[in-house]
C-alpha cells in the first residue's frame, strides 16, 4: 500500500483508518506515512520508533506544532472501514486517524506556509504516559519539538478547546484481618470496612473551576475494586482504585493530597499522575488561531473536559490547545463515525492559519 498524500484528506483518512495500528502496532502505519513524507522536498523527516517528525526549515520567524496519535483502541468485531450517510466509520475514524489525515494531507501540499511548521505523528497515545511517543521524543530529542504554539489534533468537532485537566490514579486500600468464614467475628472484614470510603465518594459533589476565562469540571470515582481470597475466608484486604480527573489551577501535589484528605482512613498509594494544563489561549499564535476557528464556525473555546498531550506542551513552556474533527462522544465506541464536513472544516482552518 502506497499512501498518496495529496488525496483529499477525507479519501486518506479513509486509507489511514482501513490500517489497524491499536496501541504498540502502530509500525506499518508509521512505515507507510514516513515513505509519503519522505519524498516531499519541503520537509525534514526524522523518526525516533514509530513517532515521525516532519518539518519545514523556510527560516521563518516563528515555529508552531501541530501533532496527533497513530494508535487507537482495538476495533471491535464488525466494525469495518467505510464511508455511508456523509461520514467516515471506523476505528479511529474520530480519534484521531480524521485529524491525523488532515495534518498529513497539509504536511505534503503547503510547502511555503507563513510560519516554519513541525508535524508530529506519534505512537502509543492510548495507554500508559510511560510509553507515550511524544513523552519519548521530548526526552530523547526536545530540539524536534520546539515552538511557540501547539495544536494537537484531538476530537472537537472542529472547535476549539483549551487546556486540559489533570488525572491522579491512586490505589486506597482497606486493611483488615483474615478468618475463616465460619467464625468471622474473629476477623476484621475489609471489604465491610470499604463501605463508608464508597458512601463517602458517591457523595462526593465535583468542583467546575474557572481558569482562564474556561470552566472545567472535575470528577472523582472509584473506577476497580478488588479484594478477597477465597469464599471461606474474611477478607484482609479491599483496595479501591480511585482516578480524580482535575481543574489546571492544581498541581498534581495538590490534587494528591486532596485525594489524601477525601481517602482518609485508606492506605493511599499513587500509581499515575499527570499534570493538567491552563488553557494556552494569551499567546498571539493562539489568539490568531482561535479568530480563525470562529471563522469556520467554531465558536467561542471551551475547556477539554479530559486529558490530552497538551499537557506535555505546557510542560515544556508551548502554550497548547485541542482542535480536531469528530465529535469526542463517540471515540473508542462501536458507533465511531467522523461527519466527512467536519474532516473539510478542520482542513479549512489549518490552511487558513498556515497559508
Amino acid at each position: 500500500m502506497s499512501l498518496d498524500l495529496t488525496r483529499d484528506p477525507a479519501d486518506l483518512a479513509l486509507d489511514l483508518v482501513a490500517i489497524p495500528s491499536p496501541s504498540g502496532q502502530e509500525r506499518e502505519i508509521a512505515d507507510h506515512l514516513h515513505s509519503a513524507l519522505a519524498t516531499q522536498p519541503h520537509l525534514r523527516v526524522l523518526r525516533d520508533g514509530d513517532t515521525l517528525v516532519a518539518r519545514t526549515e523556510l527560516g521563518r520567524a516563528e515555529r508552531v506544532i501541530l501533532a496527533g496519535h497513530l494508535d487507537t483502541v482495538p476495533a471491535a468485531a464488525g466494525l469495518v472501514p467505510g464511508v455511508h450517510g456523509g461520514a467516515l466509520w471506523g476505528r479511529g475514524s474520530v480519534d484521531m486517524k480524521a485529524g491525523v489525515a488532515v495534518m498529513a494531507h497539509l504536511a505534503a501540499t503547503l510547502d511555503c506556509p507563513s510560519r516554519d511548521v513541525t508535524w508530529v505523528f506519534y505512537d502509543h497515545e492510548e495507554v500508559a504516559r510511560d510509553v507515550n511517543g511524544l513523552r519519548r521524543v521530548i526526552a530523547h530529542h526536545p530540539e524536534w519539538v520546539t515552538g511557540t504554539f501547539a495544536v494537537l489534533g484531538e476530537p472537537t468537532s472542529a472547535r476549539l478547546e483549551g487546556g486540559c485537566n489533570g488525572s491522579v490514579r491512586v490505589h486506597a486500600t482497606m486493611v483488615g484481618r483474615a478468618a475463616h468464614a465460619a467464625r468471622a467475628w474473629l476477623g476484621v472484614n475489609a471489604i465491610h470496612a470499604a463501605a463508608p470510603l464508597l458512601e463517602r465518594l458517591a457523595r462526593y459533589a465535583p468542583a467546575t473551576v474557572q481558569v482562564d476565562g474556561l470552566e472545567f469540571r472535575e470528577s472523582l470515582n472509584a473506577v476497580l475494586i478488588s479484594g478477597g481470597a477465597a469464599t471461606n475466608v474474611i477478607p484482609d484486604r479491599c483496595i479501591l482504585t480511585v482516578n480524580y480527573r482535575f481543574a489546571p489551577d492544581k498541581t498534581v501535589d495538590d490534587a494528591v493530597a486532596h485525594l489524601r484528605d477525601v481517602l482518609t482512613g485508606a492506605e493511599v498509594e499513587v500509581v499515575d499522575r499527570a499534570p493538567g494544563a491552563r488553557p494556552g489561549l494569551d499567546a498571539a499564535p493562539a489568539r490568531e488561531f482561535a479568530r480563525v476557528v470562529a471563522r469556520h464556525g467554531g465558536g467561542e473555546p471551551t475547556a477539554k473536559v479530559g486529558w490530552t498531550d497538551v499537557a506535555q506542551f505546557a510542560e515544556l513552556g508551548i502554550p497548547a490547545v485541542n482542535c480536531g474533527p469528530g465529535d469526542p462522544g463517540l471515540a473508542h465506541t462501536d458507533g465511531e463515525h467522523c461527519p466527512l464536513e467536519q474532516i473539510d472544516t478542520y482542513a479549512g482552518i489549518v490552511r487558513e492559519w498556515l497559508g
